[in-house]
């Protein structure tokens, strides 16, 4: 089974301009999620979709494929990933590459480790294996306990079921992080048609102190401290 990483990074950003480039832990933020991918045995190759030519020059300096400079049309503020992977895959099948199976890594979440990419890759190499296996956590609020919305009148209510009186009675929900998303090649076409969860998708569980995903400098400092005491641990 051939499989590939890609990793989608734009040049513009909003909430934290030149986020992808910006260095972390002595590296541009980017070249993490290169290293990660390059260092897993799971891992063929690791392709950059980017319409950045500078974003590019570091990838390709890092290690990864940048095949071409992402069209305009999907590289905007509001393109969906989707396409953009989708677009990539096709790109290299046309090219006469096979590939059975995308390992997609968010640049902005530098803090997975080996084994949360293992864990998602037992998901996907099950003999009922879903299309997508991606990667959530509990971030600590549940829309049967603690999350209201506003309702017509102005008030708010609990925003499903009738409110419990527990967080421990609620049912167990959990957070998508973006960190790792293990497509199966057909699953990855049909999404890229239909949407992400027209696809069967099992999640497999991270760390909250793992699961930062930077798009603001708060998100940057709490991604840095967190480097930061993990580095501690380990030489401790």
């Amino acid at each position: 089974m051939t499989t590939i990483a890609t990793i989608c990074a734009r040049g513009g950003s909003k909430g934290l301009p030149g986020k992808n480039l910006r260095p972390f832990a002595g590296r541009p933020l980017i070249v993490h999620s290169i290293a990660f991918a390059l260092a897993h045995p799971a891992i063929g190759a690791v392709y950059v979709s980017t319409d950045d030519a500078a974003i590019a020059e570091v990838a390709r300096g890092a290690g990864a494929i940048v095949p071409y400079l992402r069209p305009a049309e999907l590289a905007r503020d509001d393109t969906p990933k989707l396409p953009v992977i989708e677009h990539l895959v096709a790109h290299l099948e046309a090219r006469g590459e096979s590939v059975a199976r995308i390992v997609d890594l968010q640049p902005t979440s530098p803090l997975r480790r080996p084994e949360d990419l293992d864990g998602c890759l037992a998901l996907a190499n099950a003999p009922d294996a879903p299309g997508l296996v991606l990667t959530a956590f509990d971030c600590g609020f549940n829309p049967y306990f603690n999350l209201v919305e506003r309702q017509p009148d102005g008030t708010v209510f609990i925003s499903k079921g009738g409110g419990l009186a527990s967080r421990q009675s609620a049912p167990a929900v959990w957070a998508l992080n973006g960190s790792i998303y293990v497509w199966q090649r057909d699953a990855l076409a049909h999404a890229a048609r239909h949407g992400l969860w027209s696809v069967k998708v099992a999640a497999h569980l991270m760390p909250a102190a793992r699961s930062v995903d930077i798009d603001t400098a708060d998100d940057f400092a709490l991604a840095e401290w967190r480097e930061q005491c993990a580095r501690a641990d380990t030489s401790a």
